[in-house]
């Protein structure tokens, strides 16, 4: 991590951004609020040079609010800014027992945040355009399947309701559930165009599907969540931040807690996977006589099929690493 001399901290809302500029010796230098929006941000910079510093001694740092932050990754991106997107769980923790809340009070704690844990702040980027048009679309996308689930549930009353009361009902519902299948249709139609047009997201694609259970919502699913696998160092890291990584739960002689996964994950994934392992070990050899044998010895159900989550992720990230396709070596073994 290079050396930095300024550093800022950022509550991001809706309308507004709340900054606070400090020292290395974390003196307040500046303290204020902008508007959320690239006029806004430029007053922001604004004020570094009315300190005389330049903006590669600052480091920004602020809280990943969705697309309420968007405006200020890209911004910062495009000017060549050092920033760093942190989880606001993280900042909040970090913090310590605390008294009160404000924005301005929120935008000093990041600050001394970024001063105080500079040598675990990882940078961050804006990721690219291709990434942020298929996670908005899959977005989309899952909405129009609960929309789906939903409308199709209206079926089930037929045959209970008098046919006077059920046919008023039905046309209108087929009509919306036709329009959302086509809206869906349509969806799935822009995210395989999208990958289509962009040749490393195709070619990562199409490897992880050689791997027995990753189709192309899981596939899908892994390209954004590792944003083109540009993230994660390794397998081990995003099995973290799936929730599928065992953790050691123990403390002096006496707090001895089983060996367990903690529940901070993005649980899309996880499920996703979860789905992946069951069909795993009903088409992949390998992987069926590896449940089948450690639920002989009496392990746990769910406890192996995490195991085989785990040997997934693995798979998937080797494919990518060595962009070839997944090779099943144990029918050679066999």
């Amino acid at each position: 991590m290079k050396k930095f001399n300024v550093f800022t901290g950022i509550d991001v809302s809706k309308s507004t951004l709340d900054f606070c500029i400090i020292d290395a010796k974390a003196n307040v230098l500046i303290q204020a609020k902008t508007e959320n929006n690239s006029q806004g941000i430029k007053l922001l910079l604004n004020h570094f040079k009315k300190l005389k510093v330049s903006l590669n001694e600052v480091l920004f740092s602020f809280e990943n609010t969705g697309v309420y932050s968007m405006p200020l990754n890209i911004f910062l991106s495009e000017r060549k800014c050092d920033f760093a997107e942190i989880p606001a769980l993280e900042i909040k923790k970090s913090k310590g027992i605390t008294r009160g809340k404000s924005d301005k009070t929120d935008a000093k704690d990041i600050a001394l945040y970024g001063l105080r844990n500079l040598d675990k702040i990882t940078l961050s980027s804006a990721p690219q355009i291709e990434i942020l048009q298929l996670k908005f679309l899959f977005a989309e996308r899952e909405k129009v399947i609960e929309a789906i689930k939903t409308f199709d549930s209206t079926n089930e009353a037929e045959g209970f309701l008098p046919n006077s009361v059920f046919k008023i009902v039905n046309p209108i519902n087929r009509k919306i559930l036709a329009h959302l299948k086509k809206a869906l249709k349509s969806i799935e139609e822009k995210i395989n165009k999208i990958i289509e047009q962009n040749e490393k997201l195709k070619q990562q694609k199409a490897l992880l599907k050689t791997i027995p259970g990753i189709g192309d919502v899981t596939a899908l699913y892994f390209l954004l969540a590792t944003k083109g696998f540009s993230v994660f160092k390794d397998w081990r890291k995003f099995a973290c931040y799936s929730g599928i990584a065992p953790f050691e739960y123990s403390s002096g002689s006496s707090v001895r807690a089983r060996t367990k996964v903690n529940h901070f994950a993005d649980k899309k994934i996880k499920s996703l996977l979860h789905l992946v392992a069951l069909n795993a070990i009903k088409y992949d050899a390998e992987l069926k006589e590896y449940y089948q044998r450690k639920r002989d010895e009496g392990k746990h159900t769910l406890l192996v099929l995490n195991n085989i989550k785990c040997k997934i992720v693995s798979r998937a990230f080797a494919v990518i690493s060595r962009e070839s396709p997944f090779v099943n070596t144990y029918k050679f073994a066999s």
